[in-house]
């Protein structure tokens, strides 16, 4: 299982993810652009001392993460992506994971890119909030707890 933020904005959060990938051993995907540099230092802050345990891949762009995870062989790109967004799909606790799924999240401000959620909609997947006045979560929270939901559902945690 891997973790794919894409177009992230803000250091922080894919700190925070960074983190989670390391506490999990958990690729982590960034595709650019990148709303910071990751030299960063709230982005590096966030990440505490965990950096050089992160399995970090910076790809160019969403079709050259797609030409990186096809080259990775098993099933097919399309069956192990699943995109997660603030704006509908089917709820997270409908989804079945698999070990080799590619957990797909968009940047704090937009969210996916339209292309994407079209492309994908029947896999498309969002977390169930209680609240009618909130828009979304934070995207390291809504990371969290897709992760975890996955790790429980396979066994890992």
């Amino acid at each position: 299982m891997e973790i794919v933020l894409v177009h992230p904005e803000i250091p922080h959060n894919s700190g925070c993810a960074a983190r989670l990938a390391a506490a999990t051993g958990l690729r982590l995907h960034l595709v650019e652009p990148l709303g910071f540099s990751l030299e960063d230092r709230y982005l590096k802050r966030a990440g505490l001392d965990y950096w050089p345990l992160v399995d970090l891949s910076v790809h160019a762009s969403w079709e050259d993460a797609l030409s990186a995870f096809a080259r990775e062989g098993g099933r097919p790109v399309g069956e192990r992506l699943r995109p997660f967004t603030a704006r509908g799909g089917t709820s997270l606790f409908s989804a079945e994971f698999q070990p080799d799924d590619l957990l797909v999240f968009g940047c704090e401000s937009r969210g996916l890119p339209a292309s994407i959620r079209a492309a994908h909609a029947e896999a498309t997947f969002g977390i169930p909030l209680a609240s009618e006045h909130v828009r979304s979560l934070n995207l390291a929270t809504a990371v969290a707890v897709v992760m975890y939901e996955a790790l429980r559902q396979l066994g890992k945690v």
